[in-house]
């Protein structure tokens, strides 16, 4: 999973604006958002109602044990999957989930513990040098502003709205390769970025519905709507869908359905 990594301004801690729907502590840009949305606040509102019903509490599917470990395996999913990360953390979190300990187990220790995982090489000295820039600029915590967590290596604009979103509880959108390819199917947030769909997002979501947004899209992505053939029967926005390919408009029972098995539990 990629996304574009723009190089932002810094601004000092003390001016975090918590809350910030972009993850950022930098001014409002002047410069609009030309993509629009083909629903209408009410059926957007109705969406992660459903949404809701379905999933009160959704959970990601990285493991972690606190946000530096979420900070890692993000860094770790890029061009791989879920599965494939826990899979590889679950032995290196036990040994080393701070950034001290995981400079102090090295380059090479860590990357046979992720050997297992795309791109593995680069992805080893990643994770040292944001754990050395850590210590070095932060103290050893994980800053909760999107525009100092950029600055760490292999951590661009997606990877730090996941950290913000769940270990900071920040209205962020992380526009994943689920995310990009429903706002533009269902022509809920179109865009030819995924900055430009993370932005008619926060736009038009309602903040009672911000925190658990981005899970939301990404299991509705992962599980309903997928990449190769959308399953239309199964999905509860059936009705209010405006894709061109959708094949059904009933909507699916409006249940809460259980919640997902530990992805390492999945064969």
């Amino acid at each position: 999973m990629t996304s574009p990594k723009p190089k932002n301004s810094s601004t000092p801690k003390n001016e975090l604006l918590r809350g910030r729907r972009d993850g950022s502590n930098a001014k409002p840009r002047t410069r609009p958002v030309r993509s629009h949305s083909l629903y209408s606040p009410a059926e957007v509102h109705e969406i992660f109602r459903r949404f809701s019903v379905q999933r009160p509490e959704p959970k990601g599917e990285l493991e972690h044990v606190n946000a530096f470990t979420l900070l890692v395996a993000v860094v770790l999913s890029a061009q791989a999957t879920d599965v494939g990360v826990n899979k590889a953390t679950r032995a290196l979190f036990k040994v080393a989930d701070t950034p001290q300990e995981m400079l102090a187990l090295g380059e090479a220790k860590v990357g046979d513990y992720i050997r297992t995982v795309g791109l593995w090489r680069n992805k080893a000295k990643n994770v040292i040098a944001l754990s050395e820039a850590l210590i070095r600029y932060h103290g050893g915590e994980v800053p909760d502003d999107r525009d100092q967590l950029v600055k760490l290596p292999g951590v661009g604009r997606k990877t730090a709205n996941v950290v913000l979103n769940m270990a900071f509880g920040q209205h962020t959108m992380a526009v994943d390769t689920h995310i990009f390819r429903i706002g533009n199917r269902l022509r809920l947030a179109p865009g030819k970025t995924p900055e430009q769909v993370e932005q008619v997002l926060l736009r038009i979501i309602p903040d009672e519905y911000m925190r658990h947004a981005h899970h939301w899209l990404i299991l509705h992505g992962r599980y309903v709507c997928k990449a190769r053939k959308p399953d239309c029967p199964v999905c509860v926005i059936a009705d209010i869908c405006k894709a061109e390919e959708k094949t059904n408009d009933v909507p699916a029972p409006l249940v809460e359905i259980a919640p997902l098995e530990p992805l390492s539990e999945i064969q």
